[in-house]
């Protein structure tokens, strides 16, 4: 039986929390190796703490990124610049690399898929089967009707608040922000749908001293009010659910937040998928996206995901829509595809998974080529992967995202004589 009257909550952070330094960097490094040499391989996992990065991980390309460079240009632009920062310094830090090429045993199947190795069979000649997948694993896309570009309203809602959390920031709307945030959101639902907003959570990192005043308490009165006019309020102001007059909100609940960043806590590339993806809203297959070039299933078979379940909620064929696809390293075809509409779609799962099946090309290769993948950073200024590192993977709208667009669902409307 589903469940349909409950509580359900996600959580966003800002591009300051010490996980997202980390995958900020990994795919700040991404996006210059592929402005450079757009068939890179790139494999870049990331660390901080106190007064240190380390970068490391397997990259093979045919040009050379000045590592520590992008490591500090990206530390600075995330704000953190020594005392102002809360102690971390883009100029200061050490930064430490180790990088080795990527494994010959990991490239050959990737080079050539397995359904391409024997020169005799016919898909030979089909350019697109040329790479395998980077790896095994399973990938899951979500898509719902709950908000205007298709995400489950908490998570849609947190990363609205840490977004605008950053702003307030960066815009000097108050003078004692500092880098390291976090959102959260507990929406209730009633017969499945949104209702009401329970509870509100914002943490803040601050400056020791706010607006001149130094005790506590007081400093948490002033942090709490303009965290209600400033973040919150204009963030409900475009949606149909708000807050009513029974809504909790925590604002810095643990009292004090001025030590934060990777001063306050150990940072690592990958830490935050749930943060990345839809809230905990839908299943996840466990791997992470930052620092991954194109050829890892973990990052564009999980893009691919979201697209197709995306243009199936679009096109009306259901309520919410959620897909899996899984791989073998070195081989084209996903092993399996599954399509789980949860008993709201218009027509069978059974018949809307062929319709996915003949409308949609899941290879590795075609997946690239349909998303422009390997180019995006280039045709974007060199910065794009790195945009994605906070605020969500999916569910963007602040710049273009091609597995974001909802071409297809007219297409699929008529393929189910919808």
């Amino acid at each position: 039986m589903t469940l349909k009257n409950f509580l359900f909550t996600s959580e966003s952070v800002t591009e300051g929390h010490p996980d997202k330094v980390c995958d900020q960097i990994s795919d700040a490094i991404l996006d210059e190796f592929l402005t450079k040499d757009s068939k890179s391989r790139v494999a870049a996992e990331t660390t901080v703490t106190t007064g240190m990065a380390l970068v490391c991980g397997e990259i093979t390309s045919n040009c050379y990124v000045d590592i520590p460079t992008v490591v500090r240009n990206t530390i600075k632009s995330i704000g953190y610049n020594g005392e102002e920062g809360g102690g971390f310094d883009y100029k200061t830090c050490a930064v430490l690399t180790s990088i080795d090429e990527q494994s010959t045993d990991i490239a050959g199947g990737v080079n050539k898929a397995l359904e391409t190795r024997n020169d005799n069979a016919d898909v030979s000649k089909d350019e697109t089967l040329d790479i395998g997948a980077g790896d095994q694993g399973i990938m899951f896309g979500y898509a719902c009707n709950e908000t205007p570009e298709l995400m489950p309203l908490p998570i849609a809602l947190a990363h609205k608040l840490a977004y605008r959390l950053a702003e307030v920031r960066k815009q000097r709307r108050v003078n004692y922000l500092r880098p390291d945030g976090k959102s959260q959101v507990t929406v209730e639902y009633v017969d499945g749908k949104p209702k009401r907003i329970d509870t509100i959570v914002i943490s803040t990192q601050h400056d020791p001293i706010v607006n001149g005043v130094e005790d506590n308490q007081k400093i948490q009165e002033i942090i709490r009010k303009d965290m209600i006019e400033l973040v919150i309020k204009p963030v409900f102001e475009g949606y149909e659910v708000k807050p009513d007059e029974t809504t909790k909100y925590l604002i810095n609940p643990s009292g004090r937040f001025v030590i934060g960043g990777p001063q306050g806590d150990a940072g690592l590339t990958g830490r935050k998928i749930i943060v990345d993806t839809y809230g905990g809203y839908s299943r996840h297959g466990g791997g992470a996206f930052s620092g991954k070039d194109p050829t890892k299933v973990d990052r564009s078979a999980a893009y691919a995901a979201r697209w197709v379940a995306k243009n199936i909620v679009k096109a009306g064929l259901a309520e919410k829509c959620e897909i899996e696809l899984a791989y073998a390293i070195g081989q084209a075809q996903p092993v399996s595809v599954l399509v789980d509409t949860f008993d709201t779609g218009k027509i069978s799962d059974q018949e809307l998974s062929k319709i996915v099946s003949e409308t949609f090309d899941l290879r590795p290769a075609a997946i690239i080529k349909q998303f422009d993948l390997r180019n995006l950073p280039s045709k974007n200024g060199g910065k794009f992967y790195q945009k994605l590192a906070a605020y969500g993977h999916v569910g963007r709208e602040d710049f273009f995202v091609p597995w974001e667009q909802t071409e297809m669902a007219e297409t699929l409307a008529k393929k189910a004589n919808i």
